[in-house]
């Protein structure tokens, strides 16, 4: 089996570029989002109360991502930017088989947007290798060491160009909560990375929902 230096990644640097622009807009947008609020005009009609979001558990720091799907059930892994601002991810060799969560965004079931990502290739198949054959309907839950677990349902599962803006606003701070969830897909072709050893044409970024 090969080692880190031609393998086949998750995140090329194109993956990164992603990831590190998502990280910006996080910082500039300070928890807000970039579409406008609806225009609401006050009328005399009575006030009716809002409905409250669904009840969550709060998941300990230790926790998994399951998306029986295609079998996932691996290990999340805190991780954030590097001092060139750069989104840090997984190399080594247990990195096929950790899931990334990026600190500049929400922590599952924290009311916002929980951005996650996991290498597709690394030495041979990895933890989101089967990620396109999830879908609309489909679970994916996170558990922590104590049993507490908070479940989403996908909603959309795309594969986009990476320099498409909606891929990039995928990743932007949400008013709801949900999961969202990037891998590389497409083709692979070598760019001679001593790291990664190339990149692929397309990106997958999938989207689920809380559910109570």
């Amino acid at each position: 089996m090969r080692g880190a230096v031609g393998a086949k990644p998750l995140i090329g640097m194109g993956c990164l570029g992603l990831v590190a622009i998502a990280a910006l807009g996080f910082f500039l947008l300070k928890g807000g989002s970039d579409e406008e609020a609806p225009v609401v005009q006050a009328t005399p009609s009575a006030t009716v109360a809002p409905t409250p979001p669904p009840a969550v558990e709060r998941l300990g720091e230790s926790y998994r991502m399951i998306i029986d799907k295609i079998g996932v059930d691996a290990p999340v892994v805190r991780y954030g930017l590097d001092e060139n601002r750069i989104p840090i991810v997984p190399t080594g060799p247990d990195a096929a088989q950790i899931v990334a969560w990026y600190d500049f965004s929400q922590k599952p079931g924290s009311g916002g947007n929980a951005v996650f990502a996991g290498h597709v290739t690394w030495n041979g198949h990895a933890v989101f290798y089967n990620l396109t054959s999830v879908q609309a309907g489909d679970i994916i839950k996170f558990r922590d060491n104590d049993g507490r677990e908070v479940a989403y349902r996908v909603t959309s599962n795309a594969l986009m160009d990476p320099n498409d803006p909606t891929a990039l606003q995928m990743m932007y701070p949400t008013s709801n909560d949900v999961v969202t969830i990037i891998t590389c897909g497409g083709s692979f072709y070598r760019t001679g990375d001593p790291v990664f050893g190339g990149d692929y044409t397309n990106r997958i970024v999938l989207r689920g929902e809380l559910v109570s």
